[in-house]
């Protein structure tokens, strides 16, 4: 393949709902521009795009796919998304290096749950948008509808390009507004018979078209002012304007067809090249200093790994954007976060897994390279002349689902750790953490088919077993009540012994809090626990009771007690401790003596002073359809939330909510299946709140058991 230049190259990203049709339509348009001969399907199980072992047997796209086609001398790069919520993470991805997002409906169910959640991050990233409504061969096909809806949503922004004569069974025509003429489609698809427009449709065309064309005249001063003296545009001056209103996003177009039967496949792609932007035409991208990286071929290269992948028989491949220079095999570059030097040894233009050697890379291109050593997703590569240059990152979403994983045979825990961070360079939304507080492996991700999915190809592909099993909660312990405690440690074992004495007085902490009067405080230390919460530590001591130079022993023992806190052996927060009095003795007093009298001088105090468990409390957002808005209320206040308020978001309810962590365990299953899959929602750690009194009750007696199961 030739190389492209910047103004030669378009990339558009294929995103929508689940079941829209996007992995068709990349089949179509391999189709049509040649790529491949013979089509394949979803239910036949050959497309370009889900060709990954996991995509054929659960019939879906669970990947993003990069594909490129060559059609009207453009090299047209297209990134297939997955539609399902748990994989939201490859939507982001793929709009971060393309310059369009084309958004796929379902003729039949119009603007879907997916549409919005995919939507909000096309906004994100200000990306120019097209719509295709497809599947119009469908009997409860409805385009109307759909445009309807797209209108509610995302406003008079949405413009009708095209619209089908004869929806339904037997479509095979549409009326194409720009073009002022009719399309009809071969059974099968493939080049149209073009006719002028029936008599019966014309004042309908006529209508939509100059909707256009004032849309199109005020994406640019120059072109409004043509229109008020001719009261129209010509057909140059139309392609200008539609292609500078998509660029603004003060245009959305509407094309339609059926992927499956190839119609309407051969226009978006002539429409694609004609008024879809290249690079440069979009606003330049930023590095992390906020400095513009411009489309320059003749400046020094700048790459951006965009997407790690594991291929069968190929190993680690990773894809990239030019987005700086140009980009040649055998080039060697320098990762700027690592500082590791790379070589692209070869260099492929790649249409799912069909690759293509290629030369050289120019800037705006998308393309694969293989064995980099030290290169993951997000990472920039620059040449040595500007070294440290970073690309703005890919802001992923926090996980909403989680739970503790484990090999079923302990021989492979290692291997374990080592392919879920494997999974994590290809997958940044899958993420696994040993948590120390918790005794579990944790993998956190988007939803629980997310998280089952990493099962199965841990499982299938790895070949080790592994378990899920409920996560534990990181719950803390405080206390809301002064206590006092005195604590002795003394031990005569022949020779020097041990004997350290230690009175101490305990108070809850909050923000404002005034020093306690009761002792003077000598010397205070404010510590930031690494959990979240603050240890305050006053050294009263007067008359030297305890020599200055135990006092960090002590600080030792109070600290371990609070790693492991009385109640549940959760981590205690939030606890100021004075240290008023205490006795020494000139031999046998040491700082192990001093560690183990604070250690349980603490932990007598704090049984008395009130103590209480706190949860971990999220902030949920749920966009539900409004119907079904009941139903989740109901579930949420099962769950202990605390609704804080609703709002409308198109035709959807938007619930906003805080939940304890404890309660979500398992919620995506139970949203999706009161929703029927058509709601989704998103947490973050807020706060932490005490527990109710009949929920502590139960966690200390589940501790005390665990305790003595261990004994």
């Amino acid at each position: 393949m030739k190389p492209y230049n910047t103004n030669e190259i378009k990339n558009i990203a294929l995103i929508g709902s689940a079941k829209t049709g996007k992995t068709t339509l990349a089949e179509s348009i391999l189709f049509e521009s040649g790529l491949i001969k013979r089509r394949g399907s979803i239910e036949d199980k050959n497309t370009t795009s889900d060709y990954r072992e996991i995509e054929i047997e659960r019939e879906a796209s669970v990947f993003s796919t990069v594909l490129n086609v060559e059609y009207n001398g453009f090299k047209l790069n297209f990134i297939d998304t997955p539609g399902i919520d748990d994989f939201i993470g490859e939507v982001i991805t793929a709009l971060k290096v393309c310059d369009t997002a084309i958004m796929v409906i379902n003729s039949q169910n119009g603007v879907e749950v997916g549409t919005e959640i995919t939507w909000r991050y096309v906004t994100r990233d200000e990306k120019p948008a097209v719509f295709m409504v497809n599947q119009l061969e469908h009997e409860k096909a409805n385009f109307d509808d759909s445009v309807n809806q797209l209108k509610q949503q995302f406003g008079n922004k949405v413009i009708v390009a095209q619209y089908p004569v004869n929806a339904g069974i037997g479509f095979d025509s549409v009326v194409d507004v720009l073009k002022l003429k009719m399309y009809k489609f071969p059974v099968d698809g493939g080049k149209p018979e073009i006719s002028d427009i029936p008599d019966d449709e014309k004042s309908k065309a006529e209508e939509l078209r100059n909707e256009i064309i004032e849309a199109a005249a005020e994406s640019d001063e120059q072109l409004m002012e043509t229109f008020f003296e001719n009261g129209t545009l010509t057909d140059d001056e139309l392609k200008k304007g539609i292609k500078m209103g998509i660029i603004n996003r003060t245009m959305f177009p509407v094309f339609c067809g059926s992927a499956k039967n190839n119609q309407g496949t051969g226009r978006l792609l002539e429409f694609i090249t004609e008024s879809l932007p290249s690079p440069d035409n979009m606003p330049a991208e930023k590095t992390e200093k906020g400095e513009e990286i411009k489309y320059d071929s003749g400046q020094p290269p700048v790459v951006f790994v965009f997407k790690t992948a594991i291929e069968a028989h190929l190993g680690e491949i990773s894809f990239f954007k030019v987005f700086q220079g140009q980009v040649n095999e055998a080039m060697d570059l320098v990762n700027s976060d690592t500082d590791a030097k790379e070589r692209f040894s070869q260099i492929f233009a790649v249409a799912g897994k069909n690759r293509q050697k290629v030369e050289k890379v120019m800037p705006g291109d998308l393309a694969a390279t293989i064995k980099l050593k030290n290169t993951y997703t997000n990472n920039t590569l620059t040449s040595s002349k500007n070294q440290g240059v970073k690309i703005q990152p890919i802001q992923f979403p926090e996980p909403k689902f989680r739970t503790a994983v484990k090999a079923k045979s302990t021989a492979d825990d290692e291997k374990l750790m080592t392919i879920l961070k494997e999974m994590n360079s290809i997958d940044p939304t899958l993420k696994y953490e040993q948590s120390k507080e918790l005794k579990q492996l944790i993998l956190s991700g988007q939803g629980e088919m997310h998280l089952n999915i990493a099962k199965w190809m841990i499982e299938n592909i790895n070949k080790i077993p592994i378990e899920f099993y409920p996560p534990k909660i990181q719950y803390r312990e405080t206390i809301t009540k002064s206590a006092k405690s005195t604590y002795r440690h003394k031990k005569q074992s022949g020779g020097a012994g041990q004997f350290g004495e230690v009175y101490m007085m305990i108070e809850p902490h909050y923000e404002g809090k005034p020093d306690q009067t009761e002792y003077s405080i000598r010397n205070q230390e404010v510590h930031e626990l690494p959990w979240g919460g603050k240890l305050v530590f006053n050294n009263c001591i007067v008359g030297g009771a305890i020599d200055s130079r135990f006092m960090p022993a002590i600080l030792k023992g109070i600290m371990e007690k609070m790693e492991e806190g009385p109640l549940t052996g959760s981590y205690a927060r939030d606890i100021v401790v004075s240290i008023y009095d205490g006795k020494m003795h000139p031999v046998d007093s040491n700082e192990v003596s001093f560690k183990l009298a604070g250690r349980n001088a603490f932990k007598d105090a704090f049984k008395n002073a009130g103590p209480k468990i706190l949860e971990p409390i999220y902030d949920v957002e749920v966009l539900v359809p409004e119907e079904k808005m009941g139903d989740v209320m109901t579930d949420l206040q099962g769950r202990r939330a605390v609704i804080m308020g609703m709002e409308s978001e198109g035709g959807y309810q938007k619930i906003k909510a805080k939940v304890p962590l404890a309660e979500m365990n398992r919620y995506s299953t139970t949203l999706s299946s009161i929703t029927s899959g058509r709601a989704t929602y998103g947490m973050k750690f807020a706060e932490y709140q005490q527990v109710p009194m009949d929920i502590q009750e139960k966690l200390l007696k589940a501790y005390e058991e665990e305790q003595k199961e261990e004994e």
